[in-house]
């Protein structure tokens, strides 16, 4: 894969192992240092280690283990990490709650500024 001298040769990619990863990430926040810092000393794209650092928050160190690479393994071909396909009624009570809940927010937002308009106009009648 690699020259000998840590570089890669034209098309191909580098493959790290999980403890490699874990040990960037431990580096980068234990450190305090930028993605930038730690990509330049471990010679990584600052971008690859901002999505290993957003894989190890949200699924745990274990999560860096896993190869990502390539097609899903079983299912309809989706991504790892792809939501998984709804049943058709759990999708439509999703959509009619989120249907609610914004005609909901949008009532609230109207009732604070007419009571922020009430406010307004009874302090310049008080000021008069």
């Amino acid at each position: 894969m690699s020259d000998g001298y840590g570089r890669k040769h034209a098309g191909q990619r580098r493959k790290y192992t999980g403890d490699f990863k874990l040990s960037v990430i431990l580096d980068l926040r234990n450190n305090d240092l930028s993605y930038n810092e730690v990509g330049r000393k471990y010679e990584i794209s600052h971008t690859v280690i901002m999505k290993w650092e957003r894989i190890y928050l949200e699924e745990g160190s274990q999560a860096l283990y896993i190869e990502r690479r390539g097609k899903a393994k079983g299912g309809e071909g989706n991504r790892l990490g792809s939501p998984p396909k709804l049943e058709k009624k759990v999708e439509e009570d999703l959509i009619a709650e989120n249907q609610r809940l914004r005609m909901e927010n949008a009532y609230l937002k109207k009732l604070n500024a007419l009571v922020q308009d009430r406010e307004k106009s009874e302090k310049k009648t008080k000021l008069k």
